[in-house]
């Protein structure tokens, strides 16, 4: 796909915003799925990649996941809304082929890969909602891949962490171990938010 927009990844970094004002100017299918390659493309824990996503157009079930937001407007407003899960199931069974896949290119010692087969074996005894949380960052980097993808589109989005992540899972009948992580609003912006604060970096390097 021809893009003429396309940023370097500093510039991108420099110029993502969070955006919650957007037109109503539709997006086209087949940049929703450029924009879901390059979450594709993220990494993940032992390759498990447990990303899965769903992509609402419709205004009423973007009505009813406004709702689900404790009635943030822009989130009926933008042309598409993802929601971003993962499949804790699809991670267990994803971890344990990326270990074995790992170990046979060299990548991993078999010590570690031994190290990594018991991780998974005490993860599978956990509670559905105590490996959500344990996977969620899995998620996080491809919806940042998400984020800085969608500028060389013109396209702005914000990454929402504040909604009723089980009536999500409700509204669209899926199973348990289908854990909504964030809903990801994405248009053109109709704003142009300044940069927010940030702290220097000689805060952030420990001594």
């Amino acid at each position: 796909m021809k893009n003429d927009l396309a940023l370097s990844t500093r510039e991108a970094i420099a110029q993502r915003r969070s955006i919650r004002k957007f037109k109503s100017d539709p997006i086209d299918d087949a940049v929703i799925r450029e924009l879901l390659e390059a979450a594709r493309l993220a990494p993940s824990g032992c390759n498990s990649q447990p990303w899965r996503f769903k992509i609402v157009k419709d205004d009423a079930t973007k009505q009813q996941l406004q709702g689900l937001a404790f009635d943030q407007k822009f989130v009926s407003e933008a042309p598409v809304v993802l929601v971003v899960c993962v499949d804790v199931l699809g991670y267990l069974e994803g971890r344990v082929s990326g270990v074995q896949d790992m170990g046979e290119i060299g990548a991993f010692s078999d010590n570690v890969c031994e190290v990594l087969n018991k991780g998974t074996q005490m993860k599978s005894k956990m509670g559905i909602d105590a490996i959500s949380a344990s996977v969620a960052f899995n998620a996080a980097i491809a919806i940042e891949h998400i984020a800085l993808r969608a500028l060389d589109f013109g396209l702005g989005t914000c990454w929402m962490r504040l909604f009723n992540d089980k009536a999500v899972r409700e509204l669209f009948n899926w199973e348990q171990h289908i854990s909504p992580v964030a809903l990801i609003p994405i248009g053109t912006p109709d704003e142009t938010p300044t940069a927010r604060k940030r702290r220097p970096l000689d805060e952030l390097i420990l001594d």
